[in-house]
């Protein structure tokens, strides 16, 4: 491939060498078939041949703003988007703290007359809802989900009477069953330290007033727009996170999600809490399937005492017949002699 030079002697002005050309070594055209395609390479248009990738972008860098183009169109690449979870433009520069002298003061002035300074009460709480997300293990789409949600509180100023970690609970709550991945209110209650009679209270509340707002949550989960209302936790929705816990492979924990559905459509266990269901259905699967798992360890990790596990397991065991047919043992595999009598 030849190339284009340059020619410079000492004293005299750069000069471009013109006798120079780049042509594409395959087909040898002349004058060569180029085409620029990206902005990083060039290409023989007649053979599909890369003569050059990775140059230096020289094409102007655009900056406009939407205010100003009459036709929506904004080709800016330059500047970070805004956070829609902060209020204001997001325009202003910030001076780093921890400087001396006049740095010191400048900091300290900026503070004093900073326009946002609801973003500070906001980012206090986003800090928070952040920590405890991490320390429940959930996925970062639950955690921007509860922020987003706690700024509509904020932003409409209600729940005025209750304290923030009382929301923040709430929405984290929320959060979860919106996102696909429902926490209990024991789970929330052991991370917020909120009681469960305080987020079932919330809940409530916060439920009918996103639903009467009719909020978009496009903008964070992608999801369709509009709240959802959410409905009562399913025992097969936790039957995969509970038996991941336990050691269970996909098998068991999947047909402990399929009894659980049964169960709770044919009204076996009604009355009792979706966990009851959970650990009874795990503790009979978990036997059934030769991988047996204790009433004592289900309880460490489901929150239901070994007693009631039992008392729900002798209902189950009663109907183990009708539940346990031989099609459903076939297919995970298992052996009705495994079942102990309690």
């Amino acid at each position: 491939m030849a190339t284009t030079t340059a020619t410079s002697a000492v004293g005299s002005e750069w000069k471009k060498n013109l006798s120079a050309h780049v042509i594409c070594p395959e087909c040898k055209e002349f004058p060569p078939n180029l085409e620029f395609p990206g902005s990083h390479e060039t290409v023989c248009g007649s053979c599909g041949l890369v003569l050059a990738d990775r140059e230096i972008d020289v094409h102007s860098e655009w900056r406009t703003f939407s205010n100003d183009d009459q036709n929506n169109d904004d080709p800016s690449r330059v500047g970070e988007t805004s956070n829609i979870l902060l209020n204001g433009n997001q325009l202003e520069t910030s001076i780093a703290g921890g400087a001396t002298g006049a740095a010191r003061q400048l900091y300290r002035a900026q503070n004093k007359l900073s326009s946002e300074k609801s973003n500070k009460s906001l980012m206090a709480a986003y800090k928070e809802i952040g920590a405890l997300c991490d320390g429940f293990n959930i996925q970062k789409i639950v955690a921007d989900t509860a922020k987003y949600l706690f700024k509509i509180v904020d932003d409409h100023k209600a729940f005025k009477g209750k304290s923030q970690d009382v929301i923040i609970a709430g929405c984290i709550f929320i959060a979860c069953r919106q996102c696909q991945a429902p926490r209990t209110f024991s789970e929330i209650f052991a991370v917020t330290k909120v009681s469960r009679k305080e987020i079932g209270r919330i809940y409530k509340s916060l439920e009918k007033f996103f639903t009467a707002q009719n909020i978009e949550r496009t903008a964070i989960v992608g999801a369709d727009a509009g709240f959802k209302q959410t409905t009562s936790t399913k025992p097969s929705d936790l039957c995969e996170r509970f038996g991941t816990f336990l050691g269970l492979d996909y098998r068991t924990w999947n047909a402990a999600a399929t009894l659980s559905d049964k169960v709770t459509k044919d009204g076996d266990l009604a009355g009792r809490s979706p966990l009851s269901i959970v650990a009874a259905c795990i503790y009979m699967i978990s036997h059934l399937c030769g991988v047996p798992k204790s009433a004592k360890e289900i309880s460490n990790v489901v929150g239901v005492s070994d007693g009631t596990i039992r008392g729900a397991y002798k209902q189950l065991y009663s109907e183990r017949d009708r539940l346990l047919t031989d099609d459903f043992i076939a297919k995970v595999n298992g052996d009705k002699a495994n079942l102990p009598q309690s």
